[in-house]
Parts: structure tokens; sequence; C-alpha cells
């Protein structure tokens, strides 16, 4: 299996793309409800919850782990991968190669909870990956609580990610990366208020084409995912509200299993 974990729902939309890229993969996902938002909490409460959640979606039979949480990654990635023997995937990569990619003015915005954007693991990145790069972040703390409570479409939400998005507006970017993973439920917002001359960059695609990549390459792994297309959703706590928002991301009828990540 396949082994995806986030804070809460917005891992689904990388199961999304996932089902897309590799069709006929279980997949199995860990959505710590219970917990979220990771993004407000301290670096080592999120290394912790990581840690925990691998060993969940491990003993749960996952072969390789996506980590599909921008926080987690920007903060736990490298000890996830240090600590356990499995493949693993984070989500800054991706993001991070597309936004080079698309970017035709080098003036890259970045939008993400507080803890993804004090890590500065973007602006790392991109710095690494190419020179003469302007990169301007701004944290956006209330997108990942008004996704979870299903505030897709409320004025409420419209009026707050103007607000977040417009001192990136002023830097005349040309590349926005959506630094987290509730972040593409919200596109069609974001898309609007930043404006039609900015390339929107999240990392579903991305990833999932990266991994269809490496499971071609290295064929020793792949050969230990089922390929039964039988998926499996446990989360830390079972809302009416995740269910709604889950059927709704996957488009079909999501069976939510209570776990415990508390190994």
């Amino acid at each position: 299996m396949i082994g995806v974990f986030d804070s809460g729902i917005g891992g689904l939309t990388i199961v999304k793309e996932l089902f897309k890229t590799l069709q006929g993969y279980n997949i199995l996902y860990f959505g710590d409800t219970a917990r979220t938002p990771y993004g407000t909490k301290g670096k080592d409460t999120i290394i912790e919850y990581s840690i925990r959640n691998t060993e969940f979606l491990i003993k749960q039979g996952a072969k390789i782990i996506v980590i599909a949480c921008n926080t987690a990654s920007s903060v736990a990635s490298e000890i996830i991968k240090e600590k356990f023997g499995v493949p693993v995937f984070e989500v800054i990569t991706p993001a991070v190669q597309k936004a080079i990619l698309v970017s035709k003015k080098k003036r890259i915005g970045i939008i993400g909870t507080r803890a993804t954007i004090n890590s500065k693991a973007y602006e790392e990145k991109i710095n690494e990956a190419i020179s003469d790069v302007k990169v301007f972040s701004n944290p956006c703390p209330l997108l990942v609580p008004l996704v979870e409570e299903g505030w897709i479409k409320n004025r409420e939400t419209r009026m707050i990610v103007k607000k977040y998005i417009f001192p990136l507006k002023t830097k005349q970017i040309d590349t926005l990366i959506l630094a987290c993973t509730h972040y593409p439920i919200l596109k069609d917002i974001i898309k609007k208020k930043v404006g039609k001359n900015v390339e929107v960059v999240d990392s579903a695609v991305s990833l999932a084409l990266l991994l269809k990549e490496f499971l071609i390459k290295n064929s020793e792994v792949e050969k230990t995912l089922l390929k039964t297309d039988s998926h499996i959703f446990f989360v830390s706590d079972i809302t009416q509200q995740f269910q709604k928002s889950a059927n709704m991301i996957l488009k079909r009828q999501v069976n939510l299993v209570l776990g415990n990540n508390k190994i």
C-alpha cells in the first residue's frame, strides 16, 4: 500500500491525484483530524505527530510514505526519511520544481501555515535550485480551519483570502505556491484574488508524477504494492464535516475508519 498522512483533510487533494496517476494501487490514508491544524503547533510536536503517523501507516501495511502535509514536510521529512526504512515522499520538492519551471520573471510567492513559512523550507529549496530569484511569503493561519469547517464558498473566506494575497500582489509575483495541501480546495478563490497573470502551483500533480516515475525505475519496490484498487481512510476523529468534505474532494462515498496513531 501507499501510505499518505496529513493533519486533516488537505491530504485528500494528494490522494485525488494519486487516483488519477497511479490507478489500481491501494491507498492507505491517515488524517489526524483530532489534532488539526499542525501549522499552529511547535516543531517538536509536529515531528512527534509525524513519527506516530508514519509508524501507524507502516503497521497497517504501507510500503511507501507520502507526507501530504506541508507543515510536516517542512520540519519532519528528513527525520522520517532517516528513521524509517521505506521510501518517503514530501510535497515541497515537487512544488518548488514546478514553480521554477513556470516562473518567467523569477518572482515567486508562497502562502502556507505559520510553521511552514517560518521554516523557510521553500525559500531554501528555491534558492538552492535557481539564482537571481525573488521569493515572498505570507502565512495564512485561518485558511486551514476554514477548509476543515467546510467554509469553501463563504463570503468571509473570500475576504480573508483577499487580505492574505494582497501583500504578495504588491510584490508583482508571477507564480504563487500553495504551500499547504488544504489550499487547493480554495484554488478557484485564490486564482481570482491573485489575478489571471499569476501561475498558481500546488504539489499534488507533480508529486503524483514523481511517485509514478519512482515506481517505474524501482521495480523491486513497485512489486511490494497491492493493486486491488482498495483504499482505507483512517482518521483520528470522525466528524460529519470531514465525511462531507472527503466525499466532495474524492467524488465518491468515502468510508472513514477511526484509527489510533498513538503507537
